[in-house]
Protein backbone atom coordinates (compact mmCIF):
# COMPACT_ATOMS: atom_id res chain seq x y z
CA UNK A 1 0.00 0.00 0.00
CA UNK A 2 1.58 3.40 -0.91
CA UNK A 3 1.26 5.96 1.13
CA UNK A 4 -0.85 8.03 -0.66
CA UNK A 5 -4.00 5.29 -0.80
CA UNK A 6 -2.65 5.13 3.10
CA UNK A 7 -3.71 8.95 2.86
CA UNK A 8 -6.89 8.57 1.82
CA UNK A 9 -7.78 5.23 4.40
CA UNK A 10 -6.58 7.49 7.40
CA UNK A 11 -8.70 10.56 6.19
CA UNK A 12 -11.38 8.03 5.51
CA UNK A 13 -11.34 7.25 9.16
CA UNK A 14 -11.28 10.53 10.89
CA UNK A 15 -13.76 11.98 8.87
CA UNK A 16 -15.93 9.50 9.94
CA UNK A 17 -14.89 9.71 13.43
CA UNK A 18 -15.69 14.07 12.68
CA UNK A 19 -19.01 13.44 11.80
CA UNK A 20 -20.20 11.60 14.97
CA UNK A 21 -18.34 14.05 17.04
CA UNK A 22 -20.30 16.80 14.98
CA UNK A 23 -23.87 14.89 16.14
CA UNK A 24 -22.79 14.24 19.52
CA UNK A 25 -21.60 17.91 20.42
CA UNK A 26 -24.80 19.51 18.64
CA UNK A 27 -27.96 20.81 21.11
CA UNK A 28 -30.29 18.81 19.01
CA UNK A 29 -29.08 15.37 17.65
CA UNK A 30 -32.53 14.16 16.29
CA UNK A 31 -32.75 16.86 14.23
CA UNK A 32 -29.05 17.40 13.30
CA UNK A 33 -29.39 13.39 12.56
CA UNK A 34 -31.87 14.14 10.01
CA UNK A 35 -29.72 17.14 8.98
CA UNK A 36 -26.95 14.41 8.09
CA UNK A 37 -29.55 12.24 5.75
CA UNK A 38 -30.42 15.56 4.04
CA UNK A 39 -26.37 15.44 3.55
CA UNK A 40 -26.33 11.87 2.13
CA UNK A 41 -29.76 12.63 0.16
CA UNK A 42 -29.32 15.65 -1.61
CA UNK A 43 -26.26 15.12 -3.18
CA UNK A 44 -27.00 11.58 -4.03
CA UNK A 45 -30.02 12.99 -5.52
CA UNK A 46 -28.79 15.39 -8.20
CA UNK A 47 -26.46 12.81 -9.20
CA UNK A 48 -29.64 9.88 -9.58
CA UNK A 49 -29.64 11.03 -13.64
CA UNK A 50 -26.01 10.02 -14.49
CA UNK A 51 -26.19 6.80 -11.97
CA UNK A 52 -26.73 3.41 -12.88
CA UNK A 53 -29.53 1.76 -12.25
CA UNK A 54 -28.86 -1.31 -10.36
CA UNK A 55 -30.92 -4.51 -11.09
CA UNK A 56 -34.74 -4.99 -9.52
CA UNK A 57 -32.96 -8.07 -7.77
CA UNK A 58 -31.40 -5.14 -5.16
CA UNK A 59 -34.39 -3.18 -4.46
CA UNK A 60 -35.56 -5.46 -1.62
CA UNK A 61 -31.91 -4.60 -0.13
CA UNK A 62 -32.16 -0.81 -0.41
CA UNK A 63 -35.62 -0.43 1.01
CA UNK A 64 -34.66 -3.12 4.23
CA UNK A 65 -31.51 -0.93 4.63
CA UNK A 66 -32.82 1.92 4.26
CA UNK A 67 -35.88 0.85 7.35
CA UNK A 68 -32.93 0.11 9.58
CA UNK A 69 -30.96 2.90 8.89
CA UNK A 70 -33.87 4.36 10.94
CA UNK A 71 -32.68 2.68 13.97
CA UNK A 72 -29.32 2.89 13.41
CA UNK A 73 -30.35 6.79 13.76
CA UNK A 74 -33.00 5.88 16.38
CA UNK A 75 -30.36 3.80 18.64
CA UNK A 76 -27.19 6.23 17.85
CA UNK A 77 -29.45 9.20 19.40
CA UNK A 78 -29.94 7.80 22.41
CA UNK A 79 -26.02 6.41 22.41
CA UNK A 80 -24.77 10.14 22.51
CA UNK A 81 -28.07 11.26 24.86
CA UNK A 82 -26.81 8.75 27.82
CA UNK A 83 -22.94 8.50 27.08
CA UNK A 84 -19.30 10.16 25.62
CA UNK A 85 -17.91 10.22 22.16
CA UNK A 86 -14.56 8.47 23.33
CA UNK A 87 -17.42 5.45 25.66
CA UNK A 88 -19.41 5.56 22.64
CA UNK A 89 -17.70 5.15 19.49
CA UNK A 90 -16.27 2.69 20.08
CA UNK A 91 -18.63 0.11 21.63
CA UNK A 92 -20.62 0.77 18.48
CA UNK A 93 -18.18 0.59 15.51
CA UNK A 94 -16.24 -2.20 17.68
CA UNK A 95 -18.77 -4.57 18.21
CA UNK A 96 -20.10 -5.30 15.17
CA UNK A 97 -17.81 -7.18 13.36
CA UNK A 98 -17.86 -9.27 16.54
CA UNK A 99 -21.54 -10.20 15.81
CA UNK A 100 -20.94 -10.14 12.20
CA UNK A 101 -18.05 -12.88 12.79
CA UNK A 102 -20.70 -14.83 15.08
CA UNK A 103 -23.51 -14.27 13.47
CA UNK A 104 -22.08 -16.20 10.33
CA UNK A 105 -20.73 -19.10 12.29
CA UNK A 106 -23.93 -19.39 14.21
CA UNK A 107 -26.20 -18.91 11.14
CA UNK A 108 -23.90 -19.95 7.79
CA UNK A 109 -21.90 -22.63 10.05
CA UNK A 110 -18.83 -20.47 8.82
CA UNK A 111 -16.12 -22.13 11.23
CA UNK A 112 -13.80 -19.29 12.36
CA UNK A 113 -9.86 -19.18 12.19
CA UNK A 114 -8.08 -18.50 15.71
CA UNK A 115 -6.97 -15.43 14.61
CA UNK A 116 -10.53 -14.38 15.32
CA UNK A 117 -11.30 -15.91 17.42
CA UNK A 118 -8.17 -13.13 19.37
CA UNK A 119 -9.58 -10.52 17.78
CA UNK A 120 -13.16 -11.44 19.04
CA UNK A 121 -11.64 -11.59 22.51
CA UNK A 122 -9.59 -8.70 22.33
CA UNK A 123 -12.24 -6.26 21.44
CA UNK A 124 -14.75 -7.83 24.51
CA UNK A 125 -11.52 -6.98 26.21
CA UNK A 126 -11.75 -3.31 24.87
CA UNK A 127 -15.19 -2.76 25.12
CA UNK A 128 -15.62 -4.64 28.92
CA UNK A 129 -12.38 -1.52 29.90
CA UNK A 130 -15.28 0.87 28.80
CA UNK A 131 -18.10 -0.30 30.18
CA UNK A 132 -15.86 -0.27 33.52
CA UNK A 133 -15.13 3.38 33.51
CA UNK A 134 -16.73 4.59 36.44
CA UNK A 135 -20.27 6.43 36.14
CA UNK A 136 -20.68 4.82 32.45
CA UNK A 137 -24.39 5.24 31.76
CA UNK A 138 -25.59 1.88 31.54
CA UNK A 139 -28.71 2.67 29.10
CA UNK A 140 -26.06 4.45 27.20
CA UNK A 141 -23.80 1.44 26.52
CA UNK A 142 -26.96 -0.98 25.74
CA UNK A 143 -28.02 1.78 23.17
CA UNK A 144 -24.17 1.57 21.77
CA UNK A 145 -24.80 -2.31 21.51
CA UNK A 146 -28.01 -1.86 19.93
CA UNK A 147 -26.66 0.61 17.62
CA UNK A 148 -23.49 -2.14 16.58
CA UNK A 149 -26.24 -4.70 16.08
CA UNK A 150 -28.06 -2.59 13.38
CA UNK A 151 -24.51 -1.82 12.31
CA UNK A 152 -23.53 -5.31 12.06
CA UNK A 153 -27.03 -5.94 9.65
CA UNK A 154 -26.87 -3.32 7.38
CA UNK A 155 -22.87 -3.92 6.69
CA UNK A 156 -24.67 -7.87 5.52
CA UNK A 157 -27.83 -6.41 3.56
CA UNK A 158 -25.53 -4.14 1.97
CA UNK A 159 -23.11 -6.33 1.46
CA UNK A 160 -25.35 -8.93 -0.52
CA UNK A 161 -27.76 -5.94 -1.96
CA UNK A 162 -24.65 -4.07 -3.55
CA UNK A 163 -23.62 -7.73 -5.25
CA UNK A 164 -26.88 -8.78 -6.49
CA UNK A 165 -27.09 -4.80 -7.87
CA UNK A 166 -24.72 -5.14 -10.92
CA UNK A 167 -23.73 -1.40 -10.29
CA UNK A 168 -22.10 -0.48 -6.92
CA UNK A 169 -21.80 3.12 -7.63
CA UNK A 170 -25.70 3.26 -8.32
CA UNK A 171 -26.39 1.10 -5.25
CA UNK A 172 -24.68 3.59 -3.22
CA UNK A 173 -26.09 6.71 -4.78
CA UNK A 174 -29.86 5.20 -4.70
CA UNK A 175 -29.35 4.00 -0.84
CA UNK A 176 -27.97 7.43 0.31
CA UNK A 177 -31.06 8.66 -2.22
CA UNK A 178 -33.91 6.58 -0.45
CA UNK A 179 -33.03 8.60 2.98
CA UNK A 180 -35.25 11.38 1.99
CA UNK A 181 -37.51 9.97 3.88
CA UNK A 182 -35.47 10.34 6.93
CA UNK A 183 -35.07 14.07 6.12
CA UNK A 184 -39.29 14.01 5.70
CA UNK A 185 -39.83 12.29 8.98
CA UNK A 186 -37.60 14.22 10.98
CA UNK A 187 -38.50 17.39 9.27
CA UNK A 188 -42.20 16.81 9.48
CA UNK A 189 -42.64 15.98 13.20
CA UNK A 190 -39.92 18.44 14.34
CA UNK A 191 -40.88 21.48 12.62
CA UNK A 192 -40.87 24.20 15.48
CA UNK A 193 -37.68 22.29 16.58
CA UNK A 194 -36.11 23.09 13.13
CA UNK A 195 -37.35 26.59 13.18
CA UNK A 196 -35.71 27.05 16.41
CA UNK A 197 -32.58 25.63 15.18
CA UNK A 198 -29.18 28.64 14.62
CA UNK A 199 -28.32 28.52 11.30
CA UNK A 200 -24.80 27.45 12.06
CA UNK A 201 -26.09 23.82 13.40
CA UNK A 202 -28.03 23.60 10.29
CA UNK A 203 -24.84 24.10 8.49
CA UNK A 204 -23.05 21.58 10.87
CA UNK A 205 -25.81 19.37 10.28
CA UNK A 206 -25.46 19.05 6.55
CA UNK A 207 -21.99 19.35 6.60
CA UNK A 208 -21.80 16.27 8.70
CA UNK A 209 -23.94 14.63 6.11
CA UNK A 210 -21.34 15.59 3.36
CA UNK A 211 -18.47 14.45 5.57
CA UNK A 212 -20.20 11.29 6.69
CA UNK A 213 -20.71 10.58 2.72
CA UNK A 214 -16.83 11.71 1.45
CA UNK A 215 -15.78 9.60 4.14
CA UNK A 216 -17.47 6.48 2.74
CA UNK A 217 -16.62 7.10 -0.60
CA UNK A 218 -12.82 7.80 -0.06
CA UNK A 219 -12.95 4.08 1.92
CA UNK A 220 -14.37 2.34 -1.35
CA UNK A 221 -12.30 4.13 -3.58
CA UNK A 222 -9.48 2.86 -1.32
CA UNK A 223 -10.83 -0.45 -1.91
CA UNK A 224 -10.17 -0.48 -5.30
CA UNK A 225 -7.09 0.38 -5.09
CA UNK A 226 -5.63 -1.71 -2.34
CA UNK A 227 -6.68 -5.01 -0.74
CA UNK A 228 -10.23 -4.67 0.74
CA UNK A 229 -9.13 -6.12 3.83
CA UNK A 230 -5.52 -3.80 4.57
CA UNK A 231 -8.39 -0.88 3.52
CA UNK A 232 -10.90 -2.41 5.79
CA UNK A 233 -8.48 -3.06 9.13
CA UNK A 234 -6.64 0.38 8.76
CA UNK A 235 -10.28 2.20 8.54
CA UNK A 236 -11.40 0.97 11.98
CA UNK A 237 -8.49 3.72 13.32
CA UNK A 238 -11.55 5.22 13.18
CA UNK A 239 -12.28 4.32 16.96
CA UNK A 240 -9.05 5.82 18.09
CA UNK A 241 -9.66 9.18 16.33
CA UNK A 242 -13.23 9.20 18.03
CA UNK A 243 -11.11 8.50 21.42
CA UNK A 244 -8.97 10.95 20.55
CA UNK A 245 -11.19 13.53 19.77
CA UNK A 246 -13.71 13.00 22.55
CA UNK A 247 -10.49 12.92 25.05
CA UNK A 248 -9.10 16.33 23.86
CA UNK A 249 -11.91 18.24 22.16
CA UNK A 250 -14.72 17.57 24.48
CA UNK A 251 -12.62 17.00 27.33
CA UNK A 252 -13.78 13.23 28.31
CA UNK A 253 -12.33 11.28 30.44
CA UNK A 254 -10.32 9.70 32.31
CA UNK A 255 -8.26 9.86 29.35
CA UNK A 256 -6.03 7.27 29.28
CA UNK A 257 -8.00 4.90 29.93
CA UNK A 258 -10.34 5.29 27.14
CA UNK A 259 -7.49 5.96 24.96
CA UNK A 260 -5.94 2.66 25.70
CA UNK A 261 -9.10 0.94 25.25
CA UNK A 262 -10.14 2.35 22.07
CA UNK A 263 -7.06 0.92 20.87
CA UNK A 264 -7.48 -2.14 22.56
CA UNK A 265 -10.85 -2.12 20.51
CA UNK A 266 -9.07 -0.93 17.77
CA UNK A 267 -6.60 -3.89 17.45
CA UNK A 268 -9.23 -6.63 17.75
CA UNK A 269 -10.90 -5.09 14.82
CA UNK A 270 -7.83 -4.97 12.86
CA UNK A 271 -7.51 -9.06 14.28
CA UNK A 272 -10.46 -10.20 12.98
CA UNK A 273 -10.82 -8.45 9.77
CA UNK A 274 -7.07 -9.60 8.67
CA UNK A 275 -8.71 -13.31 10.14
Amino acid sequence: MTLSILGIVLTAAFLHALWNALVKASGDRAITLGLVAAGHCVPAILLLPMAPVPAMAALPYIVASTVIHWGYYYFLNMAYRFGDLSLIYPIARGAAPVMVALGAMVWADEGLPVLAWIGIVTVSAGIMILAAIRHADTRGIAAALCTSAIIAAYSIIDGIGIRVSGAPLGYVIWLFAAEIFVVFFVGATRVQRLRALPGKAVTLGLLGGAISGLAYALALYAKTLAPIGIVSAIRETSVIFAALIGVYWMGEGPARRRLIAASVVALGVILLTFS
